[in-house]
């Protein structure tokens, strides 16, 4: 297990299976997962002075500057559940908000005990998304590959018609990722170059890429 207390990145692409080892490993080390989007929602929701200052940006189209998404992040990690760590997922996404990252946890009395990127060959995340199936009533998400509906276009829990969002669309999932390249391989190499990244091969059943993090977690 990493030293206490034990603050981690998880990093990786759209339709990585991020989203699924990480749960996976709050519930392993019994800490907190920080989530940029979650926060975002939260700040907003709730009419804080970072959400309503977010709200603003947003609502005029505007891209929310890192200070407010920093202020959250903040915000979250000076809470009582994350004295022991948590694991950060969607932010930092630039060298600034790493740097500040570092500033945040150091007046913390602690630092980052490693960087985890799960890394998927492009050809596959498109493969991967392509066959994502989206329940109208319910939103449940289906795969034709890997977890498909028991009937074709029918979803299991309400009879729901499954679609294909046009974000999961070749196309745009390029796009997509070709967005996240640009904006993650800084980072990735900034973290390199500290020593504290760890690969991971995500081109593997969940539950083999799950042991292999746990691994890398054992050994930080």
């Amino acid at each position: 297990m990493p030293k206490n207390p034990a603050y981690l990145i998880l990093l990786g692409p759209p339709m990585s299976g991020k989203g699924t080892q990480a749960s996976h490993l709050i519930e392993q080390l019994g800490i907190p997962q920080v989530s940029s989007g979650d926060l975002f929602r939260e700040n907003i929701k709730n009419q804080t002075r970072l959400g309503l200052e977010a709200k603003d940006y947003i609502d005029r189209g505007d891209l929310v500057p890192d200070q407010v998404t920093i202020g959250m992040v903040e915000d979250r990690l000076n809470r009582e559940d994350c004295a022991a760590g948590a694991l950060l997922d969607g932010f930092p996404r630039t060298i600034f908000q790493a740097e500040a990252l570092d500033g945040i946890l150091a007046e913390l009395g602690a630092s980052l005990s490693g960087v985890i990127s799960v890394d998927v060959p492009e050809d596959v995340l498109v493969e991967r998304a392509s066959g994502r199936r989206i329940c109208r009533l319910c939103g449940q998400s289906y795969n034709l590959t890997s977890n498909p509906p028991q009937k074709d276009g029918i979803c299991d829990l309400d009879g729901g018609e499954l679609y294909q969002r046009e974000d999961d669309k070749p196309g745009t999932v390029r796009q997509r990722l070709a967005v996240y390249q640009a904006q993650t391989s800084p980072l990735i190499e900034f973290y390199r170059s500290r020593g504290i990244l760890k690969e991971i091969n995500g081109d593997k059943p969940i539950g083999d890429v799950g042991k292999d993090i746990a691994a890398v977690i054992a050994g930080l």
